[in-house]
Order: structure tokens, then sequence, then C-alpha cells
């Protein structure tokens, strides 16, 4: 993630030629391990993740096989980051234990963005034993005190560091120029380089749905939506979860709130708190890293959709489903090609049919006429991710955002700035 404050919105621009997603998401706690433990215990809103209907996808393929949906640098056109070469960059230690690192921006039982990057960092431990070692940087502020954070986690003999946070991305870059022989995992950036990869994937197609299940549970079609900042990866979540409420229901509305924050449960469950007051008879959220719009959501009785992952061991009552990431799915097999001495930097983009991001489970809101036609969606977007977005849309100032028939491509995607037909609010100024 990325903390943007307004005139920094130059990545934005940027993703519009590049094609590749943004994401979201002091202090210098850490934690090493060689052993699987147990998960991170979350605040007590947030609990350990909870095993969804839908398949996952978590296991390494076998070695030597292509990791779906990744593309080497060299494979790439310049415009999308492409570079000349995707050399093989050799971060396996010559004996003893691969050491990895994550660096995160926020704790690790936010509940929420965080919390699950967590949770796959245990489950690569979990999957690789005693041939590596992990630990993790947590409350790391976005900005210089990356890279010195960084240097300490080579120092002390990592050869992989993974980024989480987009804020993260120019201090990951420079520290990664002066360390070719370590190999960088990013999640949710731009950049590339010969021993930098990217990884995101298509989380809009699981919003979409979850707006299915909101746009069916409210009574009144006025619905609410927390928003972190106005990036494309945030705007394109508020639009199509917009769009699947309005399938569920065509007349549904849906007010946007920006809290220009990644992770401030006191302001987002403030904000959601407002919406309610407000009428808004159910809500979501993309880019808030805590569960914090669901406690809002449990005291007043109104249906909440998560994101980030699975919540409803927690919010029975109101829970409707979440987008969830299973981050394993990519890093899994990229430590496996490590390990195997086969790793080259590209760029990822996951998605629904290879596990990367799914729904949690439904709640009891859901009724089995909304779940069954949530289902079917699902299918149609996991053989054709991105599909929700095909015109006839209209934004919400009355023009046409996309012609009948046409579905917007990869980059468009990465760089949308226009809100969709039915959304109270507009995307700020830079």
């Amino acid at each position: 993630m990325k903390r943007m404050t307004k005139g920094k919105f130059v990545p934005v621009l940027l993703t519009a030629a590049l094609g590749i997603g943004l994401v979201a998401c002091g202090g210098d706690d850490s934690s090493t391990s060689t052993e699987a433990p147990a998960s991170s215990e979350a605040p007590a809103s947030s609990d350990a993740p909870m095993e969804t209907d839908a398949p996952m996808a978590t296991d390494a393929p076998a070695e030597g096989a292509t990791l779906a949906n990744f593309t080497a640098w060299a494979d790439l056109p310049a415009e999308a980051g492409g570079l000349d070469a995707s050399p093989v960059v050799d971060c396996a230690p010559a004996d003893g234990p691969l050491k990895a690192a994550w660096v995160y921006v926020g704790p690790t039982n936010d509940g929420g963005w965080t919390q699950a990057h967590d949770e796959a960092r245990l489950a690569v431990q979990e999957h690789f034993g005693d041939a590596i070692e992990t630990t993790y940087k947590e409350n790391v502020p976005e900005g210089p005190q990356v890279a010195q954070t960084v240097e300490d986690l080579i120092a002390d003999g990592n050869t992989v560091i993974f980024g989480t946070s987009f804020g993260f991305q120019d201090q990951i870059m420079e520290v990664a120029a002066a360390h070719p022989e370590v190999c960088f995992e990013f999640a949710t950036g731009y950049k590339s380089a010969a021993n930098v990869s990217q990884f995101y994937g298509a989380a809009e197609d699981t919003d979409f749905l979850a707006g299915m299940a909101a746009g069916a549970a409210s009574k009144t079609g006025k619905l609410g939506y927390l928003a972190s900042f106005p990036i494309p990866e945030v705007v394109r979540g508020a639009n199509a979860w917009t769009l699947g409420a309005q399938v569920s229901n065509p007349d549904a509305t849906v007010k946007v709130v920006w809290l220009n924050t990644w992770f401030d449960p006191a302001a987002e469950r403030k904000a959601a708190e407002a919406l309610i007051a407000e009428g808004v008879d159910a809500l979501g959220q993309k880019g808030i890293d805590s569960p914090s719009t669901g406690d809002a959501a449990l005291a007043a009785g109104v249906p909440w959709s998560g994101y980030n992952r699975d919540q409803s061991e927690n919010y029975g009552a109101v829970w409707l489903t979440a987008t969830s990431y299973h981050w394993d799915v990519y890093e899994i097999p990229r430590i496996q090609q490590i390990l195997d001495h086969a790793w080259v930097a590209g760029d990822y983009y996951g998605n629904i049919a290879d596990g990367f991001v799914n729904l949690g489970k439904f709640g009891e809101l859901v009724s089995a006429d909304t779940q069954a036609a949530i289902e079917a969606k699902m299918a149609e977007l996991s053989a054709a991710p991105g599909s929700e977005f095909t015109g006839p849309i209209m934004d919400n100032t009355g023009k046409e955002a996309l012609a009948a028939g046409v579905t917007h491509t990869h980059g468009e995607l990465m760089g949308m700035q226009y809100l969709v037909a039915g959304i109270d609010g507009e995307i700020p100024a830079s």
C-alpha cells in the first residue's frame, strides 16, 4: 500500500501505461521462525482464517513447472515493465536453510491486509519446513526507514525479501540495485528490475461477487463503501462492487467515502457509523486493513462484506462474504523456484482460477438463490477475469466509459480513474 497525499499521484498515472496493478495494503518489531508457529492472534474483532467453500491452490507445482499467470520481464513489452533479459538470479544459499524476510506496513494481527500476508508466510514456513527460515518486520513506516530495515535484513543473511506495501517500492528498488544477488518480491508495485518481481491479482472479480451479495441484502438499495486512497486498484474495486450490487438490485446506489488511510480502526468505524446514520443498509470496503467497518455493522445490525480475509467466524449476524487473498499461492512456488536455482524476475497477476483470490464463506444473510447466482458468476469470472467490465458502462457523470460489447484491457483496468453510474461520490483531485 501507499500512503498517498495530494500531489503524489504520479505512480497512478504511470499504471495506465504500464498495465501493472497497485494496491494496499513506525516500529521495527520482528519474528523469526524455522517451524510453522501458530497463527498470530488477531484483535477481538478478528480471528484465525476460516476455510472457504471454494478450492484453494496452495500446493507448489512440481519441480520445473510453470507458474500460472506469471510472465518474465523479458516476455513483456517495455511499456509494461519489460526488460531485455530475465536472467536467473541464484539467491539460494550454498548450504543451510534459505532465509526469507517479509516487510509489513502494519501489525500482524490487524485482522486484514498484514495478517493475510503473515498467514501466507506461515504457510510458506510450514510447506518447506527446515529448508527455510522466515522472519518479518512489522509496523514499518513507508518512507526512508524501509531501506534501512531491508539492509538490516540482508545483513542478517536474508537473500529473499518480500515487500508488501506500495509505499515501500522506491526504497525496495534502491536497495535491490545495490544487492543484485538478492531476490526481491514486491506486492502491488509496477517497477521492474532483473532481481525484482511484482505480484498481485484480480481482486476486482471477487469484489464484484461480494457486491452481488450486498446488493441482494440491501432492502433500500442505499449502500455504503469505505475506500482507502483513490488509486486505480481501489477505484476499480469500488466500481466492481457497485456493478455487482446492481446485478442484484439495478436501482442500487453506493455512497463512497475516501478515508485516505490504510489502517486507522477508529476512523474506519466512525466513517461506517456515519454512513449508517445516513441510511445505508449494507456496507463494503476496499483497501481498508481492519475489520472495524464490520464492528460498526454488527452494532447496527447492517449487512457487511469484508475485505482481505474471511471474518465469518466473528460477524455471523451481519456477515455476507469477502474478497480474500491467498498470497501463498504465489509465494510457495516462487520459493520452490529459488531452491531449484531457477528464479527469474517478472510480473504475476493471479485470479480466481489459480486460487490467488477467492471469496470468504457466505453468511446466513446470503440466500440460496443469491449464492447460486454468485457461484455462476464466479465460474464466468474464473474463465474470463475482468469480464465484469464489459460495456455498456456509464460513469457517474453521465459519460460513456465503455461502449457496448467492449471489455476493458488489462492496462485500462490497471489505470482506472472513473466511477461508474450509481456511485455517489467523486475521485479526489490529485
